[in-house]
């Protein structure tokens, strides 16, 4: 018995079963994601799509059309949330390598695709989703080039099922000019990297090489990695490229600018506000990196993290905001709570919900089928009791995948809810 009840615990639910093709919700306030917002609004779904986007006052409601009518009255809508630049369901525990699988050997590695080891029965992707997180770009790590990324649904029974859009880009780690010797967060000697130019000389040689290999009709040999980088040069795939600082960046701008690239993006951009114009004149678009820092440089201010993102937003580049950094998967869960920061140090409400719904489907090249809530989109969205930004008032009561009804539930809460019980305590 004992056994049977840690299974209970530690397993993750099977996908719920459908009975519902035409669902209503009513009376919710509905954040739809594009800046416009419906006070008391009523959205509905047929076979999965978004069909009804309406002022629920002036909605002539037929119940006769609806296998399914919600009433949420006092409660929030929201788009699906979408983590970007994420390991998730390519990590469970980061300091137990068997469970790792997003880095291989090598430093030129476009070919190495996280599409197929992703795996939908990690326990972490359950936490993101009582938070209204529910699509994620999963992205390996390591080296120059460290592969090509894919984006999943949060639901299904495999990676055949969850993956949204295959091989969406490939990820350049940008190397640094200077590097700093200090440990964590002793201060340490910062040192010019040596090693810089011969690593942008191995990239624009490797890239050299695969224009030249795909502009052949006929090969004698086969190359996996040059295939790989099809989709770039066709101009079918981003490129993202990972840098923080203004020398980089400037010198990635060039080589993006060097080999013609459609779909470039700055990926972290710390510098980027101090940059924006060239950028957007190079069609680039921004991942920023978590504001949940600290200050990069002796002498900055102590918010200048929080701030980034409304400096950004003035300056009218499109960009997003994601959490690459240390235990990245565990915390993605927090990933609305990040966008709640950037809303206190100065975007709006919706410039903030934008930051991890529509402005992220733009940049993954998906928006014209997920991020907003807008007729004719999938209904992948949730329903929060209170403000789903910030912390105190993220209650998710229901959520959509595709217009799927999914578990609400994770090993958090089965946990919380047993010894609850035990000691006879409410929770909320």
């Amino acid at each position: 018995m004992l056994c049977l009840s840690a299974l209970a615990i530690s397993q993750v639910p099977t996908p719920l079963d459908q009975n519902a093709d035409k669902i209503l919700i009513l009376n919710a306030k509905t954040h739809v994601g594009n800046g416009d917002v419906i006070n008391k609004s009523a959205i509905g779904i047929e076979n999965g799509k978004i069909t009804v986007v309406a002022n629920a006052l002036t909605y002539r409601l037929n119940p006769d059309e609806w296998d399914t009518i919600i009433r949420v009255d006092g409660q929030e809508l929201y788009p699906g949330f979408i983590a970007s630049n994420t390991t998730i369901g390519l990590t469970e525990i980061d300091a137990v390598r068997a469970t790792n699988d997003f880095r291989e050997v090598g430093f030129i590695n476009p070919h190495i695709r996280a599409l197929i080891a992703f795996s939908t029965d990690s326990k972490i992707i359950y936490t993101l989703r009582t938070n209204g997180v529910l699509m994620c770009q999963s992205v390996p790590r390591g080296g120059l080039i460290s592969g090509t990324s894919s984006v999943f649904n949060l639901e299904g029974w495999n990676w055949e099922d969850a993956v949204y859009r295959r091989d969406d880009g490939i990820h350049i780690n940008w190397p640094k000019k200077i590097t700093e010797t200090g440990w964590w967060a002793e201060p340490g000697e910062l040192k010019e990297n040596s090693n810089y130019v011969k690593s942008i000389k191995t990239l624009q040689a490797f890239f050299n090489s695969a224009k030249a290999y795909l502009a052949e009709k006929v090969h004698e040999n086969f190359n996996l990695k040059y295939e790989a980088m099809t989709g770039v040069f066709e101009g079918n795939q981003n490129v993202y490229f990972h840098a923080d600082f203004a020398p980089e960046i400037n010198d990635l701008i060039d080589f993006s600018k060097q080999f013609e690239i459609d779909k470039p993006v700055l990926v972290g951009g710390y510098d980027a506000h101090f940059l924006a114009e060239r950028l957007m004149e190079n069609h680039f678009s921004v991942m920023l990196s978590s504001p949940h820092k600290l200050p990069r440089f002796e002498g900055e201010l102590p918010a200048i993290s929080y701030e980034l993102a409304a400096v950004l937003q003035k300056t009218g580049i499109l960009f997003c905001i994601q959490n690459h950094g240390g235990m990245e998967v565990m915390n993605a869960r927090n990933l609305p709570f990040l966008a709640g920061t950037a809303m206190g140090y100065g975007l709006t409400e919706e410039e903030a919900i934008a930051a991890i719904s529509i402005n992220v489907a733009k940049i993954l090249g998906i928006d014209k089928s997920v991020g907003s809530i807008e007729k004719g989109k999938n209904a992948t969205l949730f329903v929060s009791r209170g403000n789903a930004l910030d912390m105190m008032t993220n209650q998710v009561s229901l959520a959509l995948v595709n217009g799927r009804f999914i578990h609400l539930t994770n090993h958090q809460i089965q946990l919380a809810e047993k010894y609850a019980k035990k000691y006879g305590l409410t929770i909320r």
